[in-house]
């Protein structure tokens, strides 16, 4: 099973879309926060996918979780925008935070730098932001063999 994964796309409602074109096979997406509408604007353009969403720092009035747990064909998975677990001034809370929750993989966002790694045990994974022309998102494949991450940066646009 593919799990598209955005972060911190900051209105850019293009750039959403065409991930979401580019991975048709995906059938979970995470969006880690910090533009919460613009998923929001597309779910029904793509109704055979399931949509979890996280609110970010700048998703003023939001009612969406600032962090989830959830487990995909075995494997659970922790996500979160960050800000709250301090991101920016490095992983310590957050992958704490994982490591207690028996984590598989930690999805997180806000900093919008990628950063696709496995240490003792866990998957760190952040797509970076898909905002802008240098922007990123990845993908993580769940498969019987194991559990693949992938970043994706689409290019100049």
């Amino acid at each position: 099973m593919r799990v598209l994964v955005l972060s911190d796309t900051h209105g850019d409602v293009f750039s959403v879309r065409q991930a979401l074109m580019s991975q048709p096979s995906a059938e979970v997406v995470f969006h880690l926060g910090d533009g919460a509408q613009d998923l929001m604007n597309l779910r029904t353009s793509f109704r055979e996918k399931m949509f979890i969403q996280l609110r970010g720092n700048c998703d003023w009035g939001s009612s969406l979780p600032y962090d989830e747990e959830i487990d995909i064909e075995g494997v659970k998975i922790f996500a979160a925008h960050g800000h709250l677990y301090q991101v920016k001034l490095g992983e310590t809370e957050l992958l704490s935070a994982a490591r207690r929750r028996g984590a598989d993989i930690m999805l997180y966002g806000h900093t919008h730098v990628p950063d696709n790694r496995y240490e003792d045990g866990l998957y760190i994974f952040n797509p970076g932001s898909l905002h802008g022309y240098n922007g990123s998102y990845g993908y993580i494949d769940l498969t019987k063999q194991g559990i693949v991450t992938n970043i994706v940066k689409p290019g100049l646009r």
